[in-house]
């Protein structure tokens, strides 16, 4: 075998390999080499959404070199990857240093590495077993990377202590001031207790109550690394936390800057396979967080062997278009001070970090003499990036989550006036921060600063439009915050129905503007298939305290429901119980469910239309399946505090289109569980009625449905063009007087 090759600039040196793959993900990198052969890498997001795999992603995707894109580097460094896999790392490390020496077991993945970064002249590809490979390599290395690799160490070394020998062996490569990077899962993860199985094996729980002796890897504790550290001789090691863990991070914290209340919001989407959520992992870690526990729960480590690094948290927002890709630190100035810093994460962005300063001016100017404070910014452009101060306070989310626990809503109203106030200042002025959410306000005492204006626009818009989107934001980040009634915030800003449905419409076109044509993760995660799977004694226990007339909707599109994903929408009953809703689908529905309430009730169906035509009108064949006992033609009692209507699209000659909707009008009254289960244990079972009963849900609502239009007692709304012609009219009534009589006789 010839012991060098070239694929571009890349060097591959195959001395050591043995000539057989040891690991592979198997076929699919036949895929992934077929792909990084064809396309470009500006390509590869397009690719990994027409693919929908969760190999492709996570060897294609730019988030992959999150891990290490973040740590500063001056170009004049000497780097080792061990491990290198597909090169989704291996890319960004030649980018910042003088060169990259890549040592991997797979000539497939290393042919994969090599072609996906063949511009790149500073890469040399080492094949084979890294014990064999490893007396060949320099010993002035800067930096040693270790990205999903320490916990093979036994595959790599072999030894009695492997993970001790490994270190001991990688420490012979540094340089004097070099560090060792290692980034690696948390055996004692919080996504591990609540329900995602360990990574390497597949298996619930398996971390957590300790390993088998022949397991293919093995993860540690924090204390578990600690000791590991301590034995080899490194006395200087700094942890980072990775989020939502290091494979596709979006935040790094370290010990000097720990996560806030509420700021871990992430926790459900698990993109390899499907997963359990046994409890709300964002609440679990606010108590961890409010006790200090946060490292021992991290569900991924990023530790530093070696010298400390200035950067103590970075935030990455590269899921976006490629003008607005952006990172964000908080550094440690020479003086010790926190200092928050944007960077661009390509060319195309740099504009946008630059047009912060315009917007600081701006802001600035509008907010003078008023009460609302604008973080100062500056522009380092020899290093590209924004420089802010560092502001102290709490922010406006917290304070307004304070007054929720404690069920003050006539502080919470206090607050939100005070909002107002401050935000709302010279109105008429021609600069406005679009994005002047709850969370980008720091509150310090009567000082409340803007601390973020990225999406700041040299026109007027009205302060009611900016705080609908606050209060939209703010109820949408968590479900606890449901039990704020926003509609009467609403109505305090004069927001009609129509007004409401056209910012929401805006507000669509803003996150596409902002994704380009992009998917977000949660697009790709349902597209990839993956499940979140609730236990139901879990889903009937709901620890949050719902109104019991709330309303939730699932949207099943071949992978089930799923709570994470499931829909509180804004419409509300009205003073008569009754509520329209507008749930719209693409053509991968399957079914869809209601849950017209969380607790005992009656539902009366008034109206049901599929892309605006009535479905009692039509032939459609939408199934209709509820958890309760039908009490009339048109009325359903649930003697459940769950109660649900499924409404299932399974048949063949349904017309679905791309994007679809579903309008249901009904009428909703609760009922004490007692008279509830007295009247749905009065009623039949469905095998015991007659034949006639038998028939599709749809055809036995048909004939109510239309005696309500009939006599017009319908709910107004825009659809002015269901109502059937004067002949369809008197059919209606003919079924309708045929259905009394039919009652009649029972």
């Amino acid at each position: 075998m010839q012991e060098e090759s070239r694929i571009g600039n890349v060097i591959l040196n195959f001395k050591h390999y043995s000539g057989l793959d040891l690991y592979s993900d198997g076929a699919v990198e036949n895929e992934i080499l077929d792909i990084v052969k064809k396309y470009k890498k500006e390509d590869y997001p397009k690719v990994i959404e027409k693919r929908a795999s969760w190999p492709i992603l996570y060897h294609l995707s730019e988030q992959r070199s999150n891990i290490v894109e973040w740590i500063p580097m001056t170009g004049k460094e000497k780097v080792l990857e061990v491990g290198s896999g597909c090169g989704a790392i291996t890319g960004m490390l030649a980018q910042k240093a003088k060169s990259v020496t890549a040592v991997d077991l797979s000539r497939r993945r290393s042919e994969i590495n090599a072609t996906r970064n063949k511009e790149y002249d500073n890469i040399t590809i080492h094949v084979g077993n890294f014990r064999d490979i490893e007396p060949d390599l320099a010993k002035d290395f800067d930096y040693i990377f270790l990205i999903g690799v320490f916990e093979y160490g036994q595959g790599y070394i072999g030894t009695e202590n492997p993970y001790e020998n490994f270190l001991k062996m990688l420490k012979k490569h540094l340089s004097p001031h070099g560090r060792i990077v290692i980034a690696i899962e948390n055996r004692l993860g919080l996504k591990y207790f609540a329900g995602c199985s360990e990574d390497h094996l597949g298996s619930y729980f398996s971390g957590i109550e300790g390993y088998s002796q022949d397991s293919v890897a093995r993860t540690f504790s924090r204390n578990g690394l600690m000791k590991i550290f301590k034995k080899c001789g490194f006395a200087d090691y700094h942890f980072y936390y990775p989020y939502p863990d290091y494979k596709l991070p979006t935040m790094i914290h370290s010990d000097r800057y720990l996560p806030s209340y509420g700021e871990l919001q992430d926790n459900v989407h698990n993109y390899d396979r499907d997963r359990l959520q046994l409890f709300n992992e964002k609440h679990a870690y606010e108590t961890l967080i409010a006790d200090g526990m946060y490292p021992d729960f991290a569900n991924s480590f990023e530790v530093i062997l070696g010298p400390e690094l200035n950067t103590i948290y970075s935030k990455y927002s590269n899921d976006r278009a490629d003008e607005f890709k952006i990172r964000t630190d908080i550094c440690l100035d020479i003086a010790g001070r926190k200092q928050i810093r944007k960077y661009p994460l390509n060319d195309a962005s740099r504009d946008h970090i630059f047009a912060l300063r315009d917007a600081y001016y701006g802001l600035t100017e509008r907010y003078h003499g008023g009460d609302l404070e604008i973080n100062d910014c500056q522009i380092d452009e020899q290093d590209g990036c924004a420089i802010f101060s560092y502001v102290n306070g709490v922010p406006l989310t917290a304070l307004f989550d304070a007054c929720l626990e404690k069920d003050d809503m006539e502080s919470f109203n206090a607050l939100f006036r005070e909002y107002l106030r401050r935000m709302g200042y010279r109105p008429e002025f021609p600069v406005t921060d679009y994005d002047l959410i709850f969370s980008n306000i720091m509150v310090n005492g009567p000082i409340w600063t803007v601390i973020d204006y990225e999406w700041t626009y040299g026109k007027t818009i009205p302060p009611r439009e900016i705080a609908f989107r606050a209060l939209y934001c703010y109820s949408l980040e968590d479900r606890k915050r449901k039990k704020l009634d926003v509609k009467k915030l609403y109505e305090y800003l004069e927001l009609k129905d129509e007004d409401i449905q056209g910012l929401l419409e805006e507000e669509k076109g803003f996150q596409k503007y902002v994704t380009g044509s992009r998917k977000s993760m949660v697009e790709l995660w349902k597209d990839i298939g993956r499940n979140t799977i609730i236990p139901k004694e879990i889903a009937s226990a709901d620890p949050n305290a719902r109104p019991a007339d709330e309303i939730q909707i699932y949207i099943d599109e071949g992978q089930g429901y799923s709570e994470d994903d499931s829909i509180f929408p804004e419409e509300t009953y009205d003073e008569h119980n009754t509520v329209s809703l507008d749930i719209e689908c693409t053509d991968k529905v399957q079914n869809i469910r209601l849950d017209p309430a969380f607790s005992t009730c009656i539902v009366t169906l008034k109206r049901i239309l599929w892309n605006g035509v009535s479905v009692a009108d039509t032939d459609i064949p939408i199934s209709i399946h509820p958890n309760g006992k039908w009490l009339s033609d048109d009325s359903i009692v649930f003697d459940t505090p769950d109660p649900n209507i499924e409404f299932n699209f399974g048949a063949d000659n349904i017309e679905i289109d791309a994007q679809n909707h579903l309008k249901i009008t009904y009428i909703m009254t609760l009922m004490p569980s007692e008279s509830a289960k007295a009247l749905y244990e009065s009623l039949p079972e469905e095998e015991e009625k007659e034949e006639e009963d038998n028939r599709p849900i749809l055809s036995r609502i048909k004939n109510k449905l239309l005696s309500f239009k009939r006599t017009g007692d319908d709910i107004d709304d825009d659809d002015d063009d269901d109502e059937p012609a004067e002949d369809d009219k008197d059919k209606a009534k003919s079924k309708d007087s045929k259905a009394t009589e039919d009652k009649d006789e029972k």
